[in-house]
């Protein structure tokens, strides 16, 4: 008797259900398979940034406008690479990268409910979930230093968070102690 596969439209063998190649992933280190619960998703890519050429950067552009004011965005943070290569000498786009992989967690710590007790298990971060992290937060605590423009304010936080210091690097730090305070309940990731 056939079954309805929860993943396609139509109906499948019992024996089939289990064997649906195109909605397998792989998990990274443990070597398991398992089956998203929906269908798959697409990865989108964005076109690069006209200045710099670079995806990293439209990416940033994105988080950094608000209410789809895009020109406004690429204003802030034209200038505000204007001005990190003024103060460090050094090419801006190097320093940007720099800051953005400084600031990037590579372990964070998420909420599992096991037997009624709530335990703070840290998972690793996938390279693209870290950068987009990083990137948020670089924006919301260069948005709370206090007086100045915009400009300044992201200059001043990109060359702190390229030089490791700084709120952005702080938070990454923080999220790190945590996950490491945490790790007796590793166990508990699946």
């Amino acid at each position: 008797m056939p079954a309805l596969s929860i993943l396609t439209t139509y109906y499948l063998l019992p024996t089939t259900y289990y064997l649906l190649p195109s909605t397998y992933y792989l998990r990274e280190k443990e070597g398991e398979f398992f089956v998203p619960r929906r269908r798959l998703s697409k990865k989108r890519s964005i076109p690069p940034d006209a200045v710099y050429n670079s995806q990293m950067v439209a990416k940033f552009l994105n988080k950094l406008m608000q209410r789809g004011k895009k020109s406004l965005a690429e204003k802030i943070f034209y200038q505000t690479m204007k001005i990190v290569e003024e103060k460090t000498g050094e090419p801006p786009l190097k320093i940007f990268k720099k800051a953005v992989e400084g600031a990037r967690p590579r372990l964070v710590v998420k909420s599992r409910r096991v037997g009624g007790a709530t335990y703070q298990v840290p998972v690793e971060v996938v390279k693209d979930r870290g950068i987009s992290l990083s990137m948020r937060w670089i924006i919301s605590f260069s948005k709370q230093r206090k007086g100045r423009s915009m400009v300044q304010k992201l200059a001043a936080e990109l060359i702190d968070a390229a030089n490791n210091t700084g709120s952005a690097v702080k938070k990454k730090d923080d999220t790190h102690r945590m996950a490491e305070a945490n790790k007796a309940f590793a166990h508990y990731r699946w």
